[in-house]
């Protein structure tokens, strides 16, 4: 397989009182390949941002929280096609605390969830997080 494009991301799993932020990808979202699912919050890697500056921006910008970055817990890797192009993305997911539940979505997502993370898979999740939600799972 040829790729056109790799990336680095950063994930979040954003927690408040125990439960998992989730994002539902909105048709506006000009990257997206996954409208009407949800995902949790993340992006890729800017060149010369620092991965914790990444996450904390991208938390920022599409939930309007202020978080503490915890630790990485799980490592991912997706390969879409994104207007026409083969990409790569490998993500490193980390643990993120909000003292806050108050959600201020951008236009890149038009629902939000707070759920419990044992019942992910009774969620229509992006496929490729059902691993990072066992692996979530592991550390609690």
């Amino acid at each position: 397989m040829t790729v056109d494009k790799l990336f680095a991301a950063t994930k979040a799993f954003v927690v408040h009182d125990g439960k998992v932020l989730l994002l539902r990808e909105s048709s506006q979202y000009n990257d997206g390949t996954h409208s009407g699912e949800y995902d949790i919050v993340g992006g890729r890697v800017k060149p010369g941002e620092r991965f914790d500056e990444s996450l904390l921006r991208e938390i920022k910008e599409e939930t309007g929280l202020d978080v503490v970055v915890g630790r990485p817990f799980h490592v991912g890797e997706w390969r879409p096609v994104v207007r026409g192009e083969q990409w790569q993305i490998v993500a490193t997911f980390f643990v993120c605390h909000a003292s806050s539940d108050a959600i201020v979505l951008s236009q890149d997502h038009d629902d939000y969830q707070w759920i419990d993370p044992a019942q992910h898979r009774d969620h229509p999740l992006i496929e490729n997080l059902h691993d990072a939600f066992t692996s979530y799972l592991t550390i609690q």
